[in-house]
């Protein structure tokens, strides 16, 4: 790592935020086994082992922040994504929290835990819309589930990106998009802790590692978070308005791919996958009569591209909404509109 000199603000930052810094572990009661012939469950291979009962075990870790001093945390959606399990936050004096999951967001990979301590030390959330690329970016989180308050600083390496990420508990894949890419290091262990900036406001919520690669993280916006904690102050409840749609983002390598004459927009397309449907049935996008195949070029007039996707323009956007989208057809433009929904 870059060593900073005694007048870099770095060390400051680090010391004002990790106060507000939790671990998350995540416990479940599982069935434990012992040899029928005493000693331990590993000797004696070929034998049966016998059930004798069940025991919490802790089955995972993460990270999270407090944003509120009443006791909200926010970490990673796939942290806290066993419905079965217990989950509790350990707080820097090592208090140990039972928490409660009060929402999680699959589209964001965000979720919302409570814990009932009272008073406590918050970390500021900035505003990831007026993120630079180059700029400082100081990932914090508890590594492998063992190094709390791991500290790795780096720079905003990259804006709108999108991965694919799989998850442990469902064995599904999610399509993450908008997310930051940094080259401040994040490990597993690492995911739900803040990215911070040069003036200690998280400006993204740590999310994945690219293996095989070097210095390639990325971490969710924080605008993100910040609207689904508005929507539970408000509603007691996440809302996200909800066209109905999969689709990949066009680029020039993809405009060659499918034979298209434009590199920009969105193509509706299907996934491989039993419900991976391109215009899910019955949703606002199928009402409004979109079509596997159509391009979206604008919603609510504004341009489609890479840095903005459509889910950029909806999150701003209201549930009952009647917004224009212009797509492409067979060559043609054509505007629908369509009423937005809320997703269920």
């Amino acid at each position: 790592m870059e060593k900073y000199s005694t007048n870099s603000p770095i060390p400051k930052i680090v010391k004002k935020v990790l106060p507000g810094v939790v671990s998350v572990t995540v416990s479940k009661m599982l069935q434990v086994f012992e040899n029928p012939f005493g000693g331990s469950p590993y000797e004696n291979e070929g034998f049966l082992m016998v059930p004798k009962g069940k025991k919490k075990v802790q089955i995972g870790g993460g990270s999270g922040f407090i944003v509120d001093p009443s006791g909200i945390v926010l970490t990673n959606r796939h942290v806290v994504a066993d419905q079965d399990a217990e989950y509790f936050v350990i707080l820097e004096d090592e208090r140990k929290c039972p928490a409660h999951v009060l929402a999680r967001d699959p589209f964001n990979d965000v979720a919302i835990l409570k814990i009932t301590e009272k008073n406590l030390p918050i970390i500021e959330l900035g505003d990831s819309s007026e993120l630079e690329l180059g700029q400082t970016a100081i990932a914090i989180g508890n590594v492998l589930g063992s190094f709390r308050n791991t500290v790795s600083v780096g720079v905003v390496s990259g804006l709108s990106r999108e991965i694919t990420a799989g998850d442990a508990v469902t064995q599904k894949t999610t399509r993450l998009r908008g997310l930051i890419q940094t080259d401040a290091a994040i490990n597993p262990g690492n995911s739900g802790g803040p990215l911070i900036d040069i003036n200690g406001r998280a400006i993204g919520i740590n999310t994945a590692m690219v293996f095989m690669a070097e210095n390639v993280g990325f971490a969710l916006p924080i605008n993100n978070a910040k609207k689904d904690l508005d929507d539970m102050k408000k509603h007691g409840k996440l809302r996200h308005a909800f066209l109905g749609i999969r689709y990949i983002l066009l680029d020039e390598e993809l405009k060659e791919r499918f034979g298209l004459h434009i590199n920009e927009g969105a193509l509706v397309i299907s996934e491989p996958t039993a419900d991976g449907k391109a215009v899910v049935p019955g949703g606002a996008a199928e009402k409004a009569g979109l079509r596997e195949g159509d391009v979206i070029l604008e919603i609510k007039n504004q341009k489609i591209t890479l840095k903005v996707p459509p889910e950029e323009v909806l999150q701003k956007s209201q549930i009952g909404e009647l917004v224009d989208i212009k797509v492409l057809r067979h060559g043609k433009e054509l505007i629908l509109r369509v009423k937005l929904e809320e997703r269920n």
